[in-house]
Parts: structure tokens; sequence; C-alpha cells
């Protein structure tokens, strides 16, 4: 057997990016950490419109560009940009949509107020990293997800792209942060998600209206391994994933990059010989 040697981190937050937060700077450091062990990272974040593209030399990479993603029988063109973090050695891809994220900040607007689309932003983004690492042809044996913006990921892996030579193989992990997502999502959630790969029974079965807790509980069912990743979770999403059987990392105040890369080869269940 070998070792885990690809990890995709699908992630809502990087420093410097956007402002520092606990997301952020693990958005940046852990990627970083987990690459100086020797493995091969790929790393993704929302093109947030927040992000200034000249400062951050930001460019459009023309050749994984150009594909409509399909949302509620409306075409949505995916663009994907592209960034490096020099002192990390880390380049980042960022998931782009006039319609989504240009001129828009990430959950809330300047006044605070969350965007009554996040579902859909939800929906563009997971199904636009699956489908750019599926150009790429890319296979990750780990991919870990962070933030409420990529918890439909985790669904889309093991349901409509489980057949995907990218995916075919991969194994799951997702974090537990702080709530950030206040809203809920109404009865036309599951329809919003609805792609060729799912059925309407596998989407019946989540509750209405979608909330915080309800998103993080998909995530969990159809992920292989859980981070508690915030000192201070949900608890009853807390409760949930411990109760869940799935591999579980209690929070890691310190050497948390270690615990993770640790874990990564416990989900993976590849152990070096």
């Amino acid at each position: 057997m070998t070792k885990v040697n690809k990890v995709l981190f699908i992630t809502q937050e990087i420093a410097p990016y956007v402002s520092d937060s606990e997301m952020a700077l693990l958005g940046r450091n852990l990627p970083s950490a987990i690459q100086d062990k020797g493995r091969e990272i790929r790393t993704f974040m929302p093109k947030w419109g927040n992000i200034n593209e000249r400062r951050n030399q930001l460019h459009e990479v023309i050749r994984l560009s150009g594909m409509n993603l399909i949302i509620d029988d409306t075409d949505h063109p995916l663009i994907i940009k592209v960034a490096s973090i020099q002192s990390s050695r880390m380049q980042v891809y960022f998931i782009d949509n006039d319609d989504y994220f240009q001129n828009r900040m990430q959950a809330c607007d300047e006044n605070g107020n969350e965007y009554e689309d996040n579902d859909e932003r939800a929906v563009f983004y997971a199904r636009g990293v699956l489908e750019t690492v599926k150009k790429l042809r890319w296979q990750p044996d780990i991919i870990h997800c962070h933030g409420w913006i990529s918890a439909l990921a985790p669904l889309y892996i093991k349901r409509a792209y489980c057949e995907e030579p990218s995916f075919r193989d991969s194994k799951v992990v997702y974090s537990l942060y702080d709530d950030d997502l206040h809203q809920t999502f109404d009865a036309g959630f599951a329809n919003r998600v609805m792609m060729k790969g799912l059925t309407k029974k596998e989407l019946a079965g989540i509750p209405s209206p979608v909330d915080f807790v309800t998103l993080s509980k998909l995530a969990i069912d159809y992920s292989d391994g859980v981070v508690q990743q915030s000192e201070h979770v949900n608890e009853e999403v807390l409760a949930y994933a411990r109760q869940c059987g799935k591999p579980f990392l209690e929070y890691q105040a310190d050497n948390f990059a270690e615990a993770c890369n640790d874990f990564y080869d416990l989900v993976g269940g590849k152990d070096e010989e």
C-alpha cells in the first residue's frame, strides 16, 4: 500500500487574499505545511469580489475557463483564475463568475446582509472546483473541505462524480468551524443542488428549510472523516459528527498540521509499508 500523496483543499478563505480569520489563516498555512511534508497539493477558493486582482496578481487560465454550469435551468459561465503566494510556494486557483462573485463580498454584503443566493453560490463553487480538477486530470487521494461554501462538495464527490477517474478513489474530510452562516435556504434548495448523477430520492431526504446545522450534517453524511477545526463548534453538529462512526479529529490547539497530516493517512487507509 502506498502513502496518501495528493491532497485537494476546497477552501472558503485564504490569507492574504481576504482579511485574516481563523479559516483564512488556516487556508494559507495548512496546505503549505502539508506541501512541506512532501505531499502534492491543489488549493481552491472563491474569487470573492473584495479580492484585489491587480494587487494579488490574479490572471485567468483560459484553457480551464469557458464551461457553463447549469443551476436551476440557468447557464452560468465558469471562470478560473490563479495566483501564487510566493513566500509559501503555493499556487491558488480561484473560482469566478460574474453573477455570483464579481463585485460581491463573501457571505454578506457591506451592510451585513447575507446574499439570498448563497445556496446557488455554494452549488456553483463546489461544481466549479470539481470540473476544474477533472480538466487538470488530477486525482487527489484526500479532499479537505473548509467552510459553508464547500459543504456540498462531499455530496457531489460521492454521488455525481463518483465514477470520474479524478474522484473514484478519493476520500473526503470535512472541517467544522464556528457557525459562519446564519440564514436558511428555502424549499427550492434541492432543485438548485440537482445535477446529473443525483436522484430526487437522495435529495428528498434533506430537511427543508436548510440551515447551517442541516448543511453541516449533509457534509458529514458524505464525508469519510471529520475535523473539529474551531474550539467552539455548534453542539448539535459536533455531537452528530462524533456519533457518525467516522474518523474524527478533535480540536488541536497546537501542532494542527502534524495531526492533520496523520489524519489524512488514517482516513485514506493507506499506511506506508
